[in-house]
């Protein structure tokens, strides 16, 4: 068992209050705060902090593959932790984007190698050979973007809006009122014959003045005008209208999968997901677009955002209760840990695991070795350990392999 240091990205939409807020970590320099990484990733690994801070956990599983990973592990996915946690606390709306499926992954990979193109080249579609599937816990109110509306939602605001320019673009979705018709707007929307600028005026504008007093649709113009104020002439602020508008309260969860075209807005939450840096990006952004490519991994079916409804894991003991945030990816699974002064041990475990205590304080023991976890502090139990034990009051979340491929 290591107790972990973890790094905090400083991106530009980061919150300056909520890590400190909610997890008690310090932020002398008053800096945006987006990200606490948890994991393996090469770009920002964790490190060791229970008598070896000089090693990273990159460097535990190039040395102790086996006892790290353990063999099922090693088996399905090679020798790298296959997830990643986070801690995430937006301030700003993030680029509107989507990750490809494996398939595309390894052949978009490729093909960039083919091409020539360095790995830290701002023009480059794919960093990694893998997918980039992802679960978003809330930990305050939450609002995201998350795939595309239904076409008729997406047409009566269209109509509401009343934008000529507008109104023009989504003909493909009047004559069909589909997928195919989602991918013909945002065909439209990308091309060269687009006066992009204009649109983005024009609807903004728009919003501005439908929005007060629009019953269906006030928050999502708000979102509109709010987007546009931050991105002027950005095509992510028209690409908004057509996405689904979510607001997660604490406990609740979505999954994204390959070619969700989603944008996470504000709210803070952990968030799990394959081991990769994968991403396509379609607005919202000053960094590289690539429409052709984008168009090639969307997944344009629309339809409203089921949330994952988190299910019990075993039966609820007095003052111990886990639940599980299941989804289809093999390479994580999250849960939530709530204790009320008492104890408790996982049934079983599938290899390495990362608790991240984000209410409380508890005592972790394993083989004798006992740490105190405070919240905003993670944890790492090799696959090598035992059964481990924890004790005490609050809230703790729970990432390890998903339930196949692991034995």
């Amino acid at each position: 068992m290591f107790v972990l240091e973890n790094e905090i990205k400083p991106y530009a939409w980061g919150s300056r209050t909520a890590f400190s807020e909610l997890f008690d970590l310090a932020n002398p320099n008053a800096e945006p705060q987006a990200e606490l990484w948890m994991g393996a990733h090469p770009l920002g690994p964790s490190r060791l902090a229970s008598g070896a801070a000089d090693t990273t956990l990159l460097d535990l599983i190039a040395r102790e593959p086996e006892a790290v990973l353990g063999a099922g592990v090693r088996g399905s996915f090679g020798d790298r932790l296959p997830f990643l946690l986070k801690a995430l606390a937006a301030d700003a709306p993030l680029s509107i984007q989507a990750h490809p499926n494996p398939e595309q992954a390894r052949r978009g990979y490729e093909a960039d190698d083919a091409a020539g193109i360095p790995l830290d080249a701002p023009q480059r579609n794919y960093r990694d050979r893998s997918h980039k599937p992802e679960l978003l816990c809330a930990l305050t109110r939450f609002e995201a973007l998350c795939g595309f509306r239904t076409p008729r939602e997406s047409l009566l605001l269209v109509s509401e809006l009343g934008v000529p320019e507008l109104t023009s673009l989504t003909v493909p979705l009047r004559s069909s009122p589909d997928a195919d018709g989602l991918r013909g707007v945002l065909s439209l929307l990308f091309s060269e014959g687009t006066q992009r600028p204009a649109l983005v005026e024009a609807v903004v504008s728009a919003c501005a003045k439908v929005g007060p007093r629009s019953v269906r649709y006030a928050r999502e113009l708000a979102w509109g005008g709010a987007l546009a104020a931050r991105y002027p002439g950005d095509v992510g602020c028209v690409l908004a209208l057509l996405l689904n508008l979510v607001v997660l309260k604490p406990g609740e969860a979505i999954f994204l999968p390959a070619g969700n075209l989603h944008s996470y807005l504000g709210g803070t939450g952990v968030e799990i997901m394959a081991n990769s840096d994968n991403v396509l990006r379609a607005g919202l952004t000053p960094k590289h677009v690539n429409p052709s490519e984008l168009l090639r991994i969307v997944d344009f079916r629309p339809g409203p955002v089921e949330l994952v409804e988190p299910t019990l894991r075993g039966e609820a003991t007095k003052g111990a209760v886990e639940v599980v945030y299941s989804t289809p990816a093999s390479e994580f699974e999250l849960s939530r840990l709530e204790l009320d002064g008492g104890s408790w041990r996982p049934q079983s475990r599938r290899g390495p695991e990362i608790v991240f205590c984000t209410r409380g304080e508890f005592e972790l023991g394993v083989a004798g070795q006992r740490v105190t976890l405070e919240r905003g502090r993670s944890a790492l139990f090799l696959a090598a350990d035992s059964i481990y034990e924890v004790a005490g009051a609050g809230r703790l979340f729970r990432a390890q392999v998903g339930a196949v491929n692991t034995t």
